[in-house]
C-alpha cells in the first residue's frame, strides 16, 4: 500500500518513543495519539495487538495547504501508525501524494511532495 513503511527490530515501546522524535526532527508535532488496543477493548471488549495512530502536523506545510484550499483539512493531520509485529514493530505513514488525489486539485501536489519527502526522512531515520 505504501513505501512509507518500515519494519523495525526495536520493541513497540521503543518505536513509540523514537517516532515522535524523528517527526520532530522534520518539523512535525504529534497532535493526537490513539491507542487502538485500549480503545477497542473499552468500546467493543475486543483484544487487539498494540497499535497506535499518531496524528502528526507540520504547521508551515499545513498552513500552505490550507491557504490553497480549506478542503485539504479533511486530510489533516498526517497519520503515522506504529504497531507490534512479532518481537519488533512496524511504522507506516500516510502517503500524501496518494491522499491529495482525492481532492482532484493539482495545486496540492507540491505541498504533498514536500510532506512526503519529510515523512520519508522520518521513516528512514528509524
Amino acid at each position: 500500500m505504501s513505501d512509507l513503511k518500515k519494519t523495525l527490530t526495536m520493541s513497540y515501546e521503543q518505536a513509540l518513543t523514537r517516532v515522535p522524535e524523528a517527526l520532530k526532527a522534520e518539523g512535525f508535532g504529534v497532535l493526537t495519539s490513539i491507542d487502538m488496543k485500549d480503545t477497542l477493548k473499552k468500546k467493543l471488549d475486543v483484544d487487539f495487538r498494540r497499535y497506535t495512530i499518531l496524528g502528526a502536523c507540520n504547521p508551515p506545510l499545513a498552513l500552505e495547504a490550507l491557504t490553497t484550499s480549506l478542503e485539504v483539512g479533511t486530510l489533516l493531520p498526517c497519520n503515522v501508525i506504529v504497531y507490534e509485529e512479532g518481537s519488533g514493530s512496524v511504522v507506516q505513514a500516510v502517503d500524501p501524494l496518494r491522499s491529495v488525489g482525492a481532492l482532484e486539485d493539482p495545486r496540492f501536489l507540491q505541498v504533498a511532495a514536500s510532506v512526503r519527502g519529510k515523512l520519508e526522512k522520518v521513516i528512514n531515520a528509524l
